[in-house]
């Protein structure tokens, strides 16, 4: 299927296609998550995900950049608050189908979504060509939303012929950062507030001496069977349940990602009690999941003492950040986390049921819910221009 742009044309095509297009090799190079990644993804997550791929040309006819997406049927209300999907929940009773719609969305099944580009004009150059082919191609494809997923805010000059052209941009839910400047985990520790301060000793005090070890590996395949039921638990306890990840997905990520990949696992008396995933990137370090055994996870206060550990290995090998996802605000709010927002585009293929789009999305989107969120001195960037 081929859209022509004004600028040459962007192509659709599926993964066996794209093995030809000799530009996927090198696809989101300058990203942690290259094209390795979204073939695992494709690979390992199904969810009834149908997976395709824009292959975007210009006018001489050179392959310029590759952009995933994925077809599914998508609940719009998901991620908001609890009083919402209460009272959908009596209306799926009776209509299942309530509030949710086949959804195209550009981005990653597993992740924050990216323009596969190598400047902020190639940037720039691929925004526009989707956004001007991206609605006849989702008629065709007979859906009625289309979401740009999760992309950072420092793409939000790129990506204006959305939010200035039929698109609604509204906040996804950030990850944190946290700035690591030290020499180690002491001088950082100094930072912290002195209630902080105070409660972490505690916290520390009563598991430091009980011998729980830490190795870091750039592949746990050896031990993806004990490992992979403490991120159920996780997951299990999330009150936000997004994609779910599958054992294959964590096995396949050190195989085909090693050079990426950290994995830290704490074991105590041989019995492995936590791991956590994290991926480098420049000087950045990246804690993508984590994985917990609750029978002993909140008497030995073990969110708080692998992040010490963690934090103690970033420094030692230069990271000057640390980053994750979202959730479990107000802890990462103690520890000096700051935001980094993240934005989703929503528009609807059907130009008088978007007009109700732009006034209902700002009143279901996820922050609204995250109460701490607004504790964070940076705040106002969730929804602030960049």
């Amino acid at each position: 299927m081929r859209f022509p742009t004004s600028d040459g044309a962007v192509l659709v095509v599926t993964r066996q296609q794209l093995a030809r297009v000799e530009a996927w090799r090198n696809a989101f190079a300058n990203q942690r998550k290259d094209s390795r990644y979204y073939e695992i993804v494709e690979d390992t997550i199904k969810h009834n995900f149908e997976y395709r791929y824009f292959v975007f040309e210009d006018s001489a006819g050179n392959t310029r950049a590759v952009q995933p997406f994925f077809l599914l049927r998508q609940d719009i209300l998901q991620g908001s608050g609890e009083r919402i999907l209460r009272v959908a929940g009596k209306v799926r009773t009776t209509f299942p189908r309530f509030l949710t719609m086949k959804t195209l969305m550009v981005g990653c099944a597993a992740g924050e979504g990216h323009l596969d580009h190598v400047s902020h004009e190639h940037a720039q150059w691929v925004a526009t060509r989707l956004h001007e082919m991206i609605m006849r191609y989702a008629r065709r494809a007979k859906v009625s939303m289309v979401v740009l997923k999760e992309f950072p805010a420092t793409y939000r000059k790129a990506l204006v012929p959305f939010s200035s052209n039929g698109f609604t941009r509204v906040p996804s839910l950030p990850g944190v950062k946290i700035h690591l400047p030290y020499n180690n985990f002491d001088d950082y520790f100094k930072s912290l507030s002195k209630s902080t301060r105070k409660d972490l000793r505690r916290k520390y005090r009563d598991t430091d001496d009980l011998g729980i070890t830490v190795e870091v590996f750039n592949d746990v395949s050896h031990c993806i069977d004990e490992l992979y039921p403490l991120y159920l638990q996780v997951y299990e306890r999330s009150s936000l349940q997004f994609e779910k990840l599958t054992k294959d997905y964590l096995r396949r990520w050190g195989t085909q990602m090693p050079d990426r990949m950290r994995f830290f696992v704490w074991r105590l008396n041989g019995r492995a009690i936590a791991f956590s995933i994290c991926m480098t990137s420049g000087d950045e370090l990246h804690d993508e999941y984590l994985g917990m055994d609750y029978s002993v996870a909140l008497d030995l206060h073990l969110y708080f003492y692998t992040l010490r550990d963690v934090f103690t290995w970033a420094m030692k090998n230069g990271f000057q950040w640390y980053c994750s996802s979202g959730q479990g605000y107000d802890p990462k709010r103690r520890l000096d986390a700051q935001l980094a927002p993240l934005d989703l585009y929503v528009s609807h293929t059907w130009p008088g049921v978007n007009l109700i789009f732009k006034r209902l999305l700002p009143l279901i989107e996820p922050t609204r819910s995250e109460k701490s969120l607004a504790h964070y001195p940076n705040y106002a960037d969730i929804w602030g221009r960049q």
